[in-house]
């Protein structure tokens, strides 16, 4: 028995160990004893005659380490395990893999879920399709990849929303090169990943490592399995590691979006109030007026503050211009019957209410402007015609 940061790290009897291994397969997992039998042998069956080994990073409070044991003892592969346990379970289900990253010995790294919703038979093809990149995505939102395997309708949305989010916070890191930088699984050369960079947290590792390195990605599409035993250990309370992993990773683009957002919402209230207090206008032609110049001042301080780095890799200042005058005159109008409800009827003051509503509008304001206005050339998929796309219940 061996300790890695407090943590001990167990040899598990298994197969002899190769002298050179090429692939190590890092398994996170939180109380999944009934999966581990099929899961350790659709693997091993998956890599037969390549140089692999398997590597569980385990966080679990039941039986999951005894039958990681006992699979281990007929596969074809070496298995070991990273057990955690109490206080040794920092960072969650990233900080898990993490662990396991750390004591693979392959010259590649592949993460993948152990519930069986990430096809083991699927996982050579990601490995090989690592062979001339730095990491491989197997992406549910790519050319015929699925993510109804998600349970729920919310599951769902909040997947993608969660994708939306984090490609517009990091469009070159991310947007430019991922579809699914929420999945868990993934294949990376070990020699381009710095373990010293990562600050595991939460549950989405690949986000961690697509936004603290610029790598040179592949992706090829698969079906999101529906979950065969278990249950699923999503919760609000990742819900709120992943926002704390976002400003995390990116508070300085959205701060600086925010901090000229503020400042055109000033120049929109303090001509309101002018026109409103100073010239007695209506307050309805006096909001238009003030929303039409803060929304020139926003672009102009964007193109100089926020998104300078991107002006020239994706659409002209033309186009830009034209899609943010689109956009936020279209926010503005709709925008606008909500001020006349929250004055006329609710009799909220006028500059008050217009303050309110602009503060509710800054997330859509800056989803669209990272995604259209400033969104960069997008890098062709490569991958995206694979054939061998089979829903996971066919995979046996």
């Amino acid at each position: 028995m061996a300790h890695l940061f407090g943590t001990q790290v167990l040899a598990v009897p298994a197969a002899p160990v190769r002298p050179v291994i090429d692939t190590t397969i890092v398994i996170p997992t939180f109380n999944e004893s009934s999966n581990i039998g099929p899961l350790v042998t659709r693997v091993s069956e998956a890599f037969a005659g390549r140089s692999a080994e398997i590597v569980f990073a385990d966080d679990s409070t039941d039986d999951t380490p005894a039958r990681i044991t006992a699979a281990a003892g007929t596969a074809g592969l070496p298995v070991r395990m990273v057990h955690r346990e109490g206080d040794d379970r920092v960072g969650g289900l990233a900080g898990a893999v993490t662990s396991g990253i750390a004591v693979a010995r392959g010259d590649f790294v592949l993460v993948m879920d152990g519930d069986l919703q990430h096809p083991p038979e699927m996982a050579p093809l990601l490995r090989d399709a690592a062979q001339d990149a730095d990491l491989a995505v197997a992406s549910r939102y790519l050319g015929a990849g699925d993510a109804s395997g998600l349970s729920t309708r919310h599951r769902r949305l909040v997947s993608s929303g969660s994708t939306l989010l984090a490609q517009a916070c990091f469009p070159r890191r991310v947007g430019k090169v991922c579809t699914d930088p929420m999945t868990g699984f993934f294949c990376f050369r070990r020699s381009s990943v710095d373990l010293q960079r990562l600050q595991p947290r939460g549950f989405k590792i690949l986000l961690e490592i697509l936004a603290r390195h610029q790598l040179v990605v592949r992706e090829i599409p698969f079906a999101f399995g529906k979950r065969l035993a278990g249950e699923s250990k999503a919760s609000w309370r990742n819900g709120l590691a992943f926002l704390h992993q976002m400003l995390s990773l990116r508070m300085g683009r959205m701060v600086r979006f925010a901090a000229v957002g503020a400042l055109g919402t000033a120049l929109n209230l303090a001509v309101m109030a002018l026109l409103v207090h100073g010239f007695g206008t209506w307050y309805v032609a006096a909001a238009v007026v003030a929303a039409e110049l803060s929304i020139l001042s926003n672009f102009l301080l964007q193109e100089r503050f926020v998104f300078r780095d991107l002006r020239d890799e994706g659409h002209t200042r033309n186009r830009r211009l034209a899609h943010h005058l689109l956009f936020n005159n279209a926010e503005a109008a709709v925008r606008l019957p909500f001020l006349v409800l929250l004055v006329s009827v609710l009799h909220v003051p006028s500059v008050l209410g217009q303050g309110l509503l602009l503060a509710l509008a800054f997330g859509a304001r800056f989803l669209f402007a990272s995604r259209v206005v400033y969104r960069p050339a997008v890098v062709p998929a490569v991958g995206a015609g694979v054939p061998d796309l089979v829903p996971v219940g066919e995979l046996r």
